[in-house]
Formats: C-alpha cells, structure tokens, sequence
C-alpha cells in the first residue's frame, strides 16, 4: 500500500516529515459564520485528514478563515490531527504579539506549529519574537512568506542566514522565477518550502481547458491537469509542500493524488514546461 500513501518530506530543521500536499485556506474557507459553505468545507476536512493531509495554512489577512478553521477542528475534535500554520501582518512588537495572540484564540490552539512573518513586514521585530515563542515552546517552527517574484531576491539572502526553519512563496508552472535562485538557496540551507499559488491563483486551468492531457502524464501517475500543476512543483528536490486551496470535496481529494505514486524527474519536468509555454 505504499505506493497508495501520500509522500511525505522532512522539515530540514526538524525531525518530522510532512505530508507534500496541504491546504490553502486564502478566499477559501473565508466564509460567514452561517454560511452553507461551511458544511462541505467541514468535509473537506475531514477527507482531508483521512488522505493523509496535515499542513492548514491561513492567515489573519484571509477574513474569516482562521476562525473557520477553529470552529470546524473544534466541531471534529480532531484538532491534533493537524499542522496549523499562520502568519503575523503589522508593524510593532506589542501590536504582532496581540495579533498572533488573536490567531491562537480564533483557531482555538494553545500551540502554533508554525508562524510566519507574511511579507516580510516588520521583519525584524517579528523574528525576535518568534524566536522567544520558538525557545518557549509556543510556535514549533518559524517562517516568512512572500507571494511575488520581487522578493525572491531578498527571500534568498534570507534563505541564507539560517535564521528561519520555513519559507513560502509563489511558484507555479506559469511563475517559475524561484527555479533560478531561490529554490537551489532552500536546498542548500536547508529550509522547508511551502508553495502557495501552485495553479498561478486558477490561470494555468484557463490555458489548458478542452485539452486533453496528454499520453505520457501517465509515467509519473497524473490523471488530471490539476496534479500534473502540483506533481510539476513535488518533482523539484527544494518543495516540501504545496498548498492548493479548495472549498470542494471532488477538488481536494483529486489535488492530494498529486501527492501519491511517482513524480516526475528532472527530463520529465521539462517536458511539461515545454507543453504550457507552447499553449
């Protein structure tokens, strides 16, 4: 049955492995209190935990959806069942300690495996205090985050001062500029790397309706456009996990096939890059 399993990579800095495929909760799972939505997100879920998922990424930026998150794990009870992460977006010390204060209440936890300064604002002042909740036992993991080509520059001489455990940032078969520098730096540091905008926020799907995926996605076990996305990015050696986001049933439990069977080598990956500059 191993070869039914999701993969699963090591945080470099850690000593445990994540499940390659996680969750984006940006637009998502910000959905009013009542809402109907709610109900299959629910779901979500719980397939979500059933196929092996645990990376939760959210933020306080995302409206409703760290609160969401809470409520939903809370009505499951299942809260162990995964890894949170968040993210810190203001400028002070005592203004980002009240608004991660605020993410633990919301999500209902009194440990975050992971907090991540969001675009590196205030980054200094976040990361002395991260490094104190790190030391206290009250974050596992801390990180920064970036969803632009512009800051992959500076993402990288972080990268390089062995300062931080995590980095995320945009990379998608339609934004490949963190192939050049920046996913070698993570390799070489030694730092985990959660890919968000993995479908380029939905346009990769618009370049290839009507047409037929093709014969050879086979050899790496791809039976859908969205996993050839996703298998693009676990095929690189840096990726540790990507973060599709999904209010969907039928859509999670096909992007987390993504993260089972073979993937796709270095010759193969070039091949697919090859298909989408030519569509």
């Amino acid at each position: 049955m191993s070869d039914k399993s999701l993969i699963k990579r090591p945080i470099p800095k850690g000593s445990e492995l994540l499940p390659v495929v996680g969750i984006g909760t940006y637009d998502t799972f910000n959905v009013g209190r009542t809402a109907p939505e709610r109900t299959e997100l629910k779901q979500v879920l719980v397939e979500f935990a059933a196929l092996g998922g645990t990376v939760i990424d959210s933020s306080p930026m995302y409206g409703e959806a760290e609160r969401v998150v809470g409520d939903l794990t809370a009505e499951l009870k299942n809260r162990e069942k995964y890894f949170y992460a968040t993210k810190v977006w203001t400028s002070g010390k005592q203004a980002g300690i009240r608004q991660m204060e605020q993410s633990f209440k919301v999500m209902r936890t009194a440990r975050m495996e992971l907090m991540q300064i969001h675009n590196l604002l205030d980054l200094d002042t976040h990361t002395q205090t991260l490094k104190d909740w790190k030391a206290s036992g009250k974050i596992r993991y801390m990180g920064i985050t970036h969803y632009h080509a512009g800051a992959h520059s500076e993402l990288e001489k972080l990268v390089k001062t062995n300062t931080y455990d995590t980095v995320q940032f945009n990379y998608s078969l339609a934004e490949r500029e963190a192939e050049a520098r920046l996913l070698p730096a993570c390799l070489d540091s030694g730092v985990a790397v959660i890919v968000n905008r993995p479908f380029a926020q939905g346009n990769l799907f618009g370049k290839v309706k009507g047409k037929p995926l093709p014969a050879w996605a086979a050899e790496f076990d791809c039976t859908s456009w969205a996993q050839f996305f996703l298998k693009y990015l676990l095929g690189h050696p840096a990726v540790t996990c990507v973060i599709p986001g999904t209010r969907r049933v039928m859509h999670l439990k096909d992007n987390m096939l993504a993260g089972v069977g073979r993937l796709p080598d270095a010759a193969l990956r070039k091949r697919m890059a090859q298909l989408l500059d030519a569509l």
